[in-house]
């Protein structure tokens, strides 16, 4: 076995590991993790790729961003809202040391994820 693959399998098996903890915690963002499942187990193995495709998991979150290039308003709300979460929470442990650039930093790459998801991700129907 390669070692590219293995790396990809690993990969994938984590990120899947965190996105069904994600499913569960409402502090992880499940999507992306899931996102870098799909593009894990299709670089590595078809059968884990199809294996995953046809969950209930995927098919839940990923499957109409996918289809359709698009999320629902719940699953958009869902990842604004975990994302905000965690990203305050960093913001504020860093404000309270007196670390200021990272939270400029911070608050930027908050602000283009809004941007990204109200913007240019299609919300569709459920």
């Amino acid at each position: 076995m390669k070692l590219k693959r293995i790396i990809f399998i690993v990969i994938g098996c984590v990120s899947l590991g965190i996105g069904c903890v994600g499913v569960v915690l409402p502090i992880l963002p499940t999507v992306p993790f899931f996102l870098l499942t799909v593009f894990c187990f299709a670089n590595s193995s078809e059968k884990l790729h199809n294996w995953f495709v046809n969950t209930k998991m995927y098919k839940k979150h990923l499957d109409s961003f996918v289809k359709k290039k698009g999320m629902t308003v719940k699953t958009k709300a869902t990842i604004l809202t975990s994302v905000t979460i965690i990203m305050l929470f960093g913001f504020i442990l860093m404000m309270l040391k007196g670390i200021v650039i990272p939270c400029i930093i911070l608050a930027l790459v908050w602000l283009f994820h809004l941007v990204y998801f109200i913007f240019f991700v299609k919300t569709i129907a459920k």
